[in-house]
């Protein structure tokens, strides 16, 4: 389990494809995330839960599954671009954000970036059918960033989009401050919103069959 909170950036080292498969093995270099990280220790890249598979010093090697490719923007990356990390939270530790799984729900692309002065207002697309998940002043992920929501779009709406403020600190310390309008990000919905989704849908047959 993660915060949202990103504890610092890396970069894209190579991807290198898996023979007779769709999966690809990621390499990256990421500083002072390395340390207690163990063979099969969980690091979120861009807000994507993936594992470890060999450390060398600040370099990762990170396996990344055909599922993984097909539902994130972790196949589009480049050598020597940025990305967000972020270790999985230890028990008993503070949960500065919100409860964020690494399991990216589906991706957006921004819309609009306005300067406000103190803060900058972004408006991102969303699948419609994740748009149900977000509410005004609820919880999302943005490239394993946790934000709060500032503004949705109505229901009735064909095109769903939704806007966060950016304080000028997560511009500088996380991968948004380099998106420009057309790119695409990892989005992971509330958790509870889903469960309470879910949960809904068995009460209304056990209500149905009584």
């Amino acid at each position: 389990m993660f915060t949202g909170i990103i504890s610092g950036m890396g970069r894209i080292e190579a991807m290198d494809a898996t023979p007779e498969s769709d999966s690809v093995v990621l390499h990256i270099s990421a500083p002072n995330h390395t340390e207690d990280l163990e063979l099969g220790g969980s690091i979120a890249v861009n807000g994507v839960c993936l594992t470890a598979t060999s450390i060398v010093g600040d370099i990762l090697s990170l396996d990344v599954m055909g599922e993984t490719l097909r539902h994130t923007t972790i196949g589009d990356l480049a050598q020597g671009e940025g990305i967000n990390l972020e270790r999985c939270v230890q028990a008993g530790g503070r949960l500065d954000g919100h409860v964020v799984q690494g399991h990216v729900d589906g991706v957006g692309h921004l819309l609009e970036h306005e300067s406000l002065g103190a803060w900058d207002r972004f408006r991102f697309s969303i699948p419609f059918e994740l748009a149900r998940y977000v509410a005004k002043k609820g919880s999302i992920a943005i490239d394993g960033i946790s934000l709060t929501v500032t503004e949705v779009s109505e229901a009735h709406e064909k095109e769903q989009w939704f806007e966060v403020g950016i304080i000028p600190t997560t511009l500088r310390e996380t991968t948004l401050g380099q998106r420009v309008p057309g790119s695409a990000v990892n989005l992971e919905v509330d958790v509870m919103a889903k469960y309470a989704e879910r949960l809904a849908s068995f009460n209304n047959i056990e209500s149905s069959a009584s």
